[in-house]
């Protein structure tokens, strides 16, 4: 009896958990908009004619809604590179820089088998990706574990190397001399170029960023290694002492995460822009952080949140056009919303509603009979 006692102790408080990381994370969105919508009203705007633009613009029509799964791909993978270390206690937020590494890699893989069947190419493009980025990360990691540098501080900065390595190379050794006003690479082939879903102009990346999603969340909550991965995260100290090897799991951690965003800039590469350029810098790194942040480093509620941050990406155009507002006003947005969870995340475990409703619960549940 008393196992059963504790058991349904334990299922009471996973779901006042559960709905505190709903609630809490939904009253910060909402919180925004009321936040943006003061803005857009001291701008001269119409807040509701202004949502009213945003919702068609991302999810008005079919045409609109595949804009916004477009950008909702790398926004998938980019938020499992915050989001996997975050398991272990790490905070990364070299996003950007692990996808800009992963489509540089991307590309040279691209150019050096151009000549070769568009299958080989893609694959090669696709794991050239996934260990440049895993190993920009994994650098990362190695420098908190072995250094005890703070990986906050060194992924934010190995961003900064990122983009420069990416000017040098597309201004120098890696330019095309045709791309005049914007210095490029040079392009693959089309017929080396990620295809688009059937009846569709979504392309392929959209799946790899569903499937990842889908493995990174059976890879943490489902294995041993993600067991393993979340003990660590949950009491360092406790690991070490019963045995688990902490420097392994932060290295695999951390080269996972970065491949996730390295897959990003590939996709990008193969799939949006066929070379390399200062497009790869387009800020879905940042983002990506925000979509961890309020997924709750969940990479299945990282599929949900990614397609509504992508359909506010999606919106910037015609914000412009009907409401004379800045391009930049869907960061500013997207600055607003970041700063708002971010706060919420002091919240958490300071309302008693949701503590009571635990107790509610665990009230309610009838009580299990002993076989």
């Amino acid at each position: 009896m008393e196992s059963v006692r504790r058991r349904s102790s334990g299922w009471s408080i996973h779901w006042g958990k559960t709905l505190e990381s709903i609630c809490l994370p939904v009253a910060a969105l909402l919180f925004s908009l009321l936040l943006f919508g003061i803005f857009c009203a001291a701008v001269g705007s119409n807040p509701f004619e202004v949502y009213g633009s945003i919702y068609k613009a991302a999810f008005g029509s079919w045409r609109s809604f595949q804009n916004t799964l477009i950008r909702a791909s790398p926004l998938m993978l980019t938020a499992l590179c915050t989001a996997l270390p975050a398991r272990l206690g790490l905070v990364i937020i070299g996003n950007e820089g692990a996808l800009v590494v992963g489509g540089i890699g991307a590309i040279a893989a691209g150019l050096a088998l151009n000549s070769a069947p568009s299958l080989v190419v893609q694959l090669s493009m696709a794991i050239a990706g996934l260990v440049c980025g895993g190993l920009w990360i994994g650098a990362v990691g190695a420098l908190r574990h072995y250094r005890g540098v703070n990986e906050t501080i060194s992924s934010l900065l190995m961003n900064y190397i990122a983009i420069a390595l990416l000017n040098h190379l597309v201004n120098g050794p890696m330019k095309d001399p045709a791309s005049l006003n914007k210095p490029s690479s040079y392009p693959i082939l089309d017929t080396n170029m990620l295809g688009v879903l059937p009846g569709t102009r979504i392309h392929y990346g959209l799946i790899y960023g569903l499937v990842a999603c889908v493995i990174a969340y059976i890879l943490i909550q489902r294995t041993t290694f993600g067991f393993a991965a979340r003990t660590a995260g949950g009491n360092l100290r406790a690991a070490r002492v019963a045995g688990l090897p902490v420097g392994k799991l932060t290295m695999a951690i951390c080269f996972l995460a970065g491949s996730c965003a390295g897959l990003a800039g590939m996709v990008e590469v193969a799939a949006v822009h066929g070379r390399a350029n200062e497009s790869l810098n387009a800020g879905y790194g940042y983002s990506g952080i925000l979509v961890a942040f309020i997924a709750r480093y969940n990479p299945l509620a990282a599929i949900v949140v990614a397609t509504l941050l992508g359909g506010i990406l999606a919106s910037g155009g015609i914000l412009q056009r009907v409401h004379n507002l800045p391009d930049a006003t869907v960061l500013l947005f997207q600055g607003v919303v970041f700063l708002v969870v971010m706060y919420s995340e002091s919240l958490y475990g300071r309302f008693e509603i949701f503590k009571e409703q635990s107790a509610k619960i665990k009230t309610e549940r009838p009580p299990a009979v002993p076989v």
